[in-house]
């Protein structure tokens, strides 16, 4: 018997328990010596155990009598996950008291899935175990996520894939691993908005940089980039008489300058006027 899990010890002592490849093998579901085993292992020991779990999955009544043991065990279950915890794998995990994830792994729940064969019955019977499989997979998520029957049903539909932060924030895992504790605040230290002097409320301090609060517009970043390539936008004629020059007459209004499009679109001297640069810009958004 090939086994998938490994009990050692840490350098402090404690209980670590790995599971590590395919849950099952060919054996534990429908026969009583791998789980036996499994079972004497666990209870072999007390004190608090940490689970490192690196699984694509495998068979789900193997899967839910792990969970089970371990959702019994006196000990408090904290589970890490390495590298993946996929689809019976996942429901291990969510016997962790607490369960964390290292910044690169990944935990995946899905639809299950079996191979039949028979007549219609046979069929019809399959489907009916395979949508009760599911909602005993339900039962284990909600329980660890608080999230509704119907989200995570739709979840296990799509088969969703969440890297660690997803994962927390859906509520399938409680903190990411090696994540940098944020230091405490002072408090004795005034808020932003009790400090001295005429701060924008807008604005607040990073580093040194008051940064701004700003609703972008495409046709301000659209001037902008205008601006660069050295294209003016035309200006309406001023109504406004220059002022008189002495020993010339006053002049009236200065006439609109607007450039002569060629068929191609460009002006004499080449060059694309504004307005279709700007339409261009706008297309390409």
């Amino acid at each position: 018997m090939k086994r998938f899990w490994n009990w050692i010890r840490n350098e402090a002592g404690g209980r670590v328990l790995r599971l590590e490849g395919p849950i099952d093998e060919e054996s534990f579901w429908g026969d009583e010596v791998t789980p036996k085993a499994f079972r004497e292992e666990l209870e072999a020991d007390s004190g608090d155990i940490t689970v490192w779990i690196n699984s694509p999955g495998g068979n789900v009544f193997a899967a839910a009598e792990i969970y089970t043991m371990l959702r019994d065990y006196q000990g408090t279950v904290t589970v890490k996950i390495d590298a993946i915890a996929a689809s019976a794998a996942s429901v291990i995990a969510m016997a962790g008291n607490k369960v964390l994830m290292s910044p690169v792994a990944m935990l995946m729940i899905h639809d299950p899935s079996t191979i039949a064969m028979g007549n219609a019955r046979d069929m019809e019977k399959a489907i009916s175990t395979l949508n009760e499989v599911k909602e005993s997979i339900i039962n284990a998520y909600a329980f660890k996520t608080g999230l509704t029957h119907s989200r995570i049903a739709k979840l296990m539909e799509n088969e969703t894939w969440m890297n660690a932060k997803k994962a927390v924030e859906l509520g399938f895992a409680d903190e990411i691993l090696f994540e940098a504790v944020e230091p405490e605040e002072d408090p004795d230290e005034e808020a932003p908005d009790e400090r001295e002097g005429d701060t924008d409320p807008e604005e607040e301090k990073e580093d040194g940089i008051y940064l701004t609060a700003q609703m972008y517009s495409s046709r301000q970043m659209g001037l902008t980039i205008l601006n660069r390539l050295g294209v003016r936008e035309e200006r309406p004629p001023s109504d406004t008489p220059k002022p008189p020059v002495e020993g010339k007459p006053p002049t009236g209004p200065e006439p609109p300058k607007r450039p002569v499009l060629d068929l191609d679109g460009k002006t004499e001297d080449g060059s694309v006027p504004y307005n279709i640069l700007l339409k261009q810009l706008e297309c390409m958004r």
